[in-house]
């Protein structure tokens, strides 16, 4: 009997379900299928900050990184550049073979190191723009995980749990990854390629088809709004019977819930990226950037700039620098 052995490198930011998600799944496998053996290492990327109370498990990486099949990194915020000998380690494990992996915001220090360079990367949404924009040479995916190769990459959540019973699946058999799955009485287990977000049903609180149609076509729009008879059009109803479906399920009609998700969407390339706040206007659809700037200020009460330099200044983890801006 081979026994495997997995490491996994904690940053202090890691929830602790995300890492029970991927151990339990590993654990649950020694004990229905005897011939099944791995050997779990758990090591801390970083110092844990003191008196923070309940802490993860393992003891510093200290260069014990050696004899690992596999190698996850685990972060829930994306981490601060890594230390000279941590990043010599990972990339001497990737040289020597070892297959590696991000969970979460563990992606970012694989980024940061050229490791994920023409890989598919699953990246959590929220982190997408940010992503995208730092790291260009990565394929950044909107799926729950991906396996690239020697990269194993998942979004965070419940996809932790997903990848593992992939990496089952693939190491000892279907069969295995299936009675993992009944027992932690996973309902089905989900492929790496489907997408992350919420059902848009589930995000709207209805199933209405037309609201649902309305609201897709919205988000495909977003740099060239579309305007509500345009819409209707698409979605085959009338103008007034989209204005009373949105009225009816959203409290809004149209137009204001088209702006309010053209904003948001604004609001997030805000704090992710380093674009201008005029390229960002434009990007969402804002004729100029005055017309932007009211619009936003209408409706988060902070002009975009002010919004920008008053989060970043307060955001736990670096961003990239934006430039400076005229006006």
């Amino acid at each position: 009997m081979t026994t495997h052995r997995i490491g996994f490198l904690i940053w202090p930011s890691a929830k602790a379900l995300t890492l029970a998600l991927a151990e339990e799944a590993l654990r649950v496998a020694q004990r229905v299928h005897p011939d099944v053996s791995y050997e779990l290492l758990f090591l801390q990327a970083e110092a844990p900050v003191e008196g923070s109370g309940w802490r993860l498990p393992g003891e510093p990486w200290a260069g014990r990184l050696d004899g690992c099949s596999k190698v996850f990194l685990l972060a829930d915020e994306p981490p601060a550049a890594l230390s000279g000998p941590l990043s010599s380690a990972l990339k001497q494990l990737v040289r020597s073979g070892c297959s590696i992996g991000g969970l979460s915001a563990g992606v970012y220090p694989l980024a940061q190191l050229g490791l994920l360079d023409g890989y598919r990367a699953a990246v959590h949404w929220r982190w997408q723009d940010d992503f995208a924009e730092r790291y260009p040479k990565v394929i950044a995916t909107s799926h729950l995980f991906d396996w690239d190769r020697d990269r194993m990459t998942a979004c965070g959540g419940l996809s932790v749990l997903d990848l593992l019973l992939a990496v089952l699946a693939r190491d000892h058999g279907a069969e295995l990854a299936g009675a993992v799955s009944e027992e932690l009485v996973v309902e089905r287990i989900r492929e790496g390629g489907e997408r992350q977000r919420i059902p848009l049903q589930n995000r709207l609180g209805s199933s209405h088809p037309k609201l649902t149609q309305a609201v897709l076509l919205m988000e495909a729009n977003i740099e060239e709004p579309l305007t509500t008879d345009e819409i209707a059009q698409h979605v085959c109803v009338s103008r007034r019977q989209l204005e009373r479906i949105f009225k009816q399920y959203l409290n809004r009609v149209p137009s204001q819930y088209y702006l309010e998700l053209r904003l948001n969407k604004a609001r997030q390339m805000l704090m992710q990226t380093s674009k201008s706040i005029i390229q960002i206007g434009l990007s969402c659809g804002f004729s100029s950037g005055p017309h932007f700037s009211s619009a936003y200020r209408n409706f988060f009460g902070a002009t975009p700039r002010e919004d920008r330099n008053q989060r970043r200044s307060s955001s736990p983890f670096e961003l990239s620098p934006v430039p400076a801006e005229r006006g």
